[in-house]
């Protein structure tokens, strides 16, 4: 007789991927937006130094201008607010380098103060969820910085070029909104009706994972996006017909046709009216409750909902402390390691080890192997680049700009494929300080990126996450919570449709996070075997939950009129 309460454990170390982390993807459909931002925000500031003789002051000002490269994916609301933080952050971090480089001559120091550095940004761009790029661009600044040579008095200069750059790269990520107000949460909900057409011409686990992740996006991205329009309204609408394709889908027809689904989300996209689809059952009661949930947001309540939430992802049970300690380690070892080995300045030890740390330790492997190919292709590209860079101060400034653009659009294909334009890019900013020999530069940067990846990853696999499973824990009992609430609401003839939607909508996002918190663990070492079987009881019974919710919704409620609407 079998005994069936015996399972087999999972191995503490999971078998590592290959050929597929180095697998190219379709490029992201936005692409051409930070690749063409960082062009224009580094162009002004360039040309202005070039004009000026004083093309040593670059690094100052490329800092504030890789600014451009963030926000692209929320609405202008809140992009105002999120790039100029970026920018205030960019310059803080950079403060503090040029201040530590400006007392301190000792390598050990300056090591100690970019390990703690990392490890604190990539904390706060975790804890914030700015990205992409995330954590790595503000490194690779305050990296350089420490290594540069600095004295106390030319700070407030430096730093005031820096703001003054991220001025200009903040006039460039939000000047769009004059042409096309609501060109991201078009994007965003697009995105939401593909995800929603895939989940209805093949249902299954993984496209209606996607399919909720993307009317999530969709619905945060529309609740920030300030005051209700025509266009917004609109699109309001076309997320309730995705909503209920994803959660009740039924192939041939209504709201779940997944060619009229497509049809809308190319309409969405692109520069014409946004489409105006039939009334979907519940339509009324769900923009009525998104109107009620966008006002209590803006309430103090609500804003001190949110810091409260923010303050959890960076207290003593955050699950981000176990990959802080890991960027930590991982750059200080890689930096000492590259010191011994006379490596004069190793800053970019530090910041390839910071940029390993992604959300579990098969990923960070991903990228420890994408960075080191990108990176070893990339000194051959500046080998190659680095006589027509030397050929006039102008062709130096046109080769950052190219590689910039170059760096943005390949990256999204794969990291290492950005990587191989990133590379010569960074080599070629250290020529605006004057020429240094090409073997010289080749050989350390090649040295910085074995140490700084082996060490990186080394310091992944000793620091344990535990943590990860106790997310996935908290995780079920948030959808457990969340499933209870919509049923208990979705069943109330009294409930009002604020409460019901906004119930719906938060059982949504706990099955995101269940997602997402499942598969951060599954990628872990060192930890106990996962409950897969309650994750998936539990996702299916959010879906089940959703599918019941969509088809009882109560009396319709009369939204508030908009313009024309």
């Amino acid at each position: 007789m079998s005994d069936t309460s015996v399972r087999p454990r999972r191995p503490s170390v999971r078998s590592l991927p290959l050929a597929s982390a180095l697998r190219l993807s379709r490029p992201s459909d936005t692409w051409f937006k930070p690749a063409l931002s960082v062009v224009v925000a580094s162009a002004v500031p360039h040309l202005t130094l070039l004009a000026l003789g004083r093309l040593d002051l670059v690094m100052y000002t490329m800092a504030g201008s890789l600014c451009a490269l963030y926000g692209h994916g929320l609405p202008y609301a809140r992009r105002v607010g999120s790039v100029a933080g970026v920018v205030l952050g960019m310059t803080t971090g950079l403060g503090l380098a040029l201040l530590a480089a400006s007392l301190t001559g000792s390598t050990a120091v300056l090591i100690a103060v970019g390990a703690l550095l990392a490890a604190a940004q990539k904390v706060l761009c975790d804890a914030t969820r700015i990205g992409p790029p995330g954590h790595v661009i503000f490194t690779f600044v305050s990296s350089a910085a420490l290594f540069a040579p600095q004295h106390l008095a030319q700070i407030p200069g430096h730093l005031a070029l820096t703001l003054g750059a991220g001025a200009v790269a903040w006039l460039v990520a939000v000047a769009p909104a004059l042409v096309r107000r609501e060109g991201p949460e078009r994007r965003a909900v697009a995105r939401a009706l593909e995800a929603a057409a895939a989940c209805a011409a093949d249902p299954g686990p993984r496209t209606r994972n996607a399919a909720a992740a993307a009317v999530h996006a969709a619905w945060q991205c529309l609740l920030a996006s300030g005051r209700p329009t025509p266009v917004r309204r609109s699109l309001e609408r076309l997320v309730v017909h995705a909503e209920a394709a994803f959660a009740a889908p039924r192939p041939g027809g209504g709201a779940a046709d997944p060619d009229r689904l497509r049809d809308w989300a190319a309409l969405t996209r692109a520069r014409g009216p946004v489409p105006a689809p039939p009334p979907a059952p519940g339509t009324a009661d769900e923009l009525y409750g998104i109107d009620a949930e966008r006002a209590a947001l803006r309430t103090p309540d609500g804003r001190r909902a949110t810091r409260r939430t923010l303050l959890r992802r960076l207290g003593p049970g955050s699950p981000l402390l176990p990959v802080a300690v890991r960027t930590l380690t991982g750059c200080a070892l890689a930096g000492y390691l590259c010191a011994a080995l006379g490596v004069g300045r190793p800053y970019w030890a530090i910041v390839t080890a910071a940029s390993l740390y992604q959300a579990n330790i098969t990923l960070s492997w991903n990228r420890a192997l994408q960075r080191t190919l990108g990176n070893l292709l990339g000194v051959l590209v500046f080998a190659a680049v680095l006589p027509v860079s030397r050929i006039s101060p102008l062709a130096l400034v046109c080769c950052c700009l190219f590689f910039s653009f170059a760096a943005e659009a390949l990256i999204t294909r794969n990291y290492w494929l950005g990587s191989v334009a990133v590379t010569p890019m960074a080599l070629l900013v250290l020529e605006f300080g004057g020429t240094h020999p090409a073997g010289e530069l080749i050989g350390d940067r090649v040295l910085d990126t074995v140490l700084g990846a082996v060490a990186g990853f080394l310091a992944a696999t000793l620091v344990t996450n535990r943590r990860a499973a106790g997310r996935v824990e908290r995780a079920l009992d948030a959808t457990r919570r969340a499933r209870a609430d919509a049923e208990r609401t979705g069943a109330d003839p009294a409930a009002a449709p604020a409460e019901r939607d906004r119930a719906r909508r938060t059982l949504t996002a706990s099955l995101v996070e269940l997602r997402e918190a499942g598969d951060t663990a599954a990628g872990e070492w060192w930890q106990r075997a996962l409950p897969e079987q309650r994750l998936l009881a539990a996702e299916q019974a959010g879906h089940r939950t959703l599918a019941a919710t969509a088809q009882r919704r109560g009396p319709t409620v009369r939204a508030p009129s908009i313009g024309a609407e």
